[in-house]
């Protein structure tokens, strides 16, 4: 007697633990990630970094200088659950390096691009939301590759890289800067871009796989019955919706604080250094990124359950987080609001121990799509969030508004996660539905 074949849900799940990465693979593809990470933010942060210099030589006025600069930031949004999708079906390896080469090369051609006229200018600056489908391809991939037990630990290591990409393009970039005028930061950016894709082209993809991958996107990607994102199936379910407002919460209060903290030193410290308050939170960022992915790897192997270590790391990434952004609006003291800002950074890079990973846990097969859509949610009450932090702060006369309001998101995206808030998948069906 011939025995069953596995259920269809079986067979793809014992199917995606064959195509995990082994140990010896994973270090491997976290470092190269971690440097592709630090590679985008070098790209993303060489414009504002070269936006005054620049206005000088082109005669940009403020109007001009925030079209280039917002043109980014829409486009980055814009590309989210595009760039989740495509992951999710070619691979987010392939995703990566393709968009990799394009940004890469966009930013080594910016000085070229810039001399040809302003509407150029502007669709180059416009054409790198191809960086925008980097961190949903990046889920994507992570969730097929990367074991459970080892996946905030990953993330977290990877994610590091933004981080150190900003530090690197705020000291390196200032120095090319000054030493040779803007063009060589784009170069600068653009070129280490280009020799990153040239290694991972030449010893972590075969030519085959990028060859059938570009040749699926030309002539559109196809999608069979186990393909389709089952949309009516996942936000049916009060823990993805739970994953979408914590995720929106934690990138809303990052992009205030990330806005708003440079001028609140400013103002409220006129004589202090301004590289101590842009540079110490995100030398703090760092290490306590790395640290929260191990803590909750460590916690997982140790028994505790999984959903209990996503939503201890919430806390901290939003709840003590937000606690350290009060402590900004009640003291007069230099050195104390750097230590509550270093801490509400630091401790905000926990959340991808928690929120970015339970992504992965709750959507496996289709985490970039999910992904890609609470980031874009996120990045547009982001949007909001900085607009009315500065209503806050015009209308009240008062910093205190504006981290009341950090705390309120914050808040409200934690209680909304510890209640709802689960890790058990739910892509998994015989048959998925489609609006």
């Amino acid at each position: 007697m011939q025995p069953l074949p596995p259920p269809p849900e079986e067979a793809r799940r014992d199917g995606a633990e064959d195509a995990q990465w082994s140990r010896p693979e994973c270090q491997v593809w976290t470092g190269t990630l971690l440097l592709g990470t630090c590679l985008l933010y070098c790209a993303r942060v060489s414009m504002p970094v070269c936006t005054v210099s620049m206005s000088q030589d082109f005669g940009w006025n403020k109007k001009e200088a925030g079209i280039v600069l917002s043109s980014f930031f829409w486009g980055y949004c814009l590309t989210q659950v595009v760039g989740g999708h495509l992951g999710d079906r070619i691979g987010g390896e392939k995703v990566i390096l393709l968009s990799a080469s394009a940004w890469g090369i966009l930013t080594a051609a910016t000085p070229l691009l810039a001399q040809l006229s302003s509407a150029h200018l502007f669709f180059m600056t416009f054409s790198r939301i191809l960086t925008g489908v980097y961190f949903p391809a990046l889920t994507s991939l992570l969730s097929q590759k990367v074991r459970e037990s080892e996946r905030a630990f990953t993330y977290s290591a990877v994610g590091a890289g933004s981080q150190f990409g900003t530090l690197v393009t705020g000291a390196v970039g200032s120095l090319l800067l000054d030493w040779y005028g803007w063009p060589s930061v784009f170069y600068f950016s653009g070129g280490l871009t280009l020799l990153w894709v040239c290694y991972v082209y030449r010893y972590l993809l075969s030519e085959q796989d990028l060859i059938l991958a570009l040749g699926v996107l030309a002539q559109g990607v196809p999608v069979s019955r186990h393909t389709k994102v089952p949309w009516r199936q996942l936000f049916r379910k009060p823990s993805v919706w739970a994953a979408i407002s914590s995720q929106l919460s934690a990138a809303c209060s990052f992009f205030i604080l990330l806005s708003w903290l440079p001028t609140f030193f400013e103002e409220t410290f006129p004589s202090s250094k301004g590289w101590v308050f842009n540079v110490v939170p995100w030398l703090v960022a760092i290490p306590a990124s790395l640290f929260s992915g191990f803590l909750s790897d460590h916690l997982i192997n140790q028994g505790y359950r999984t959903i209990a270590v996503r939503k201890f790391m919430q806390v901290m990434g939003l709840g003590l987080s937000s606690v350290f952004a009060l402590c900004l609006g009640h003291t007069s003291s230099f050195c104390k609001s750097v230590v509550f800002a270093s801490a509400s950074i630091g401790l905000q890079t926990f959340n991808h121990s928690g929120i970015s990973v339970n992504i992965q846990d709750l959507a496996p097969s289709c985490a970039g799509f999910l992904f890609g859509v609470a980031n874009t949610a996120g990045a547009l009450a982001g949007v909001v969030g900085v607009c009315l932090g500065g209503y806050l702060i015009e209308t009240t006369g008062s910093w205190t508004s504006m981290f009341n309001l950090v705390a309120a998101v914050s808040s409200l995206g934690l209680c909304t996660f510890l209640l709802f808030g689960e890790a058990q998948r739910v892509d998994l069906s015989p048959t998925h539905e489609d609006l």
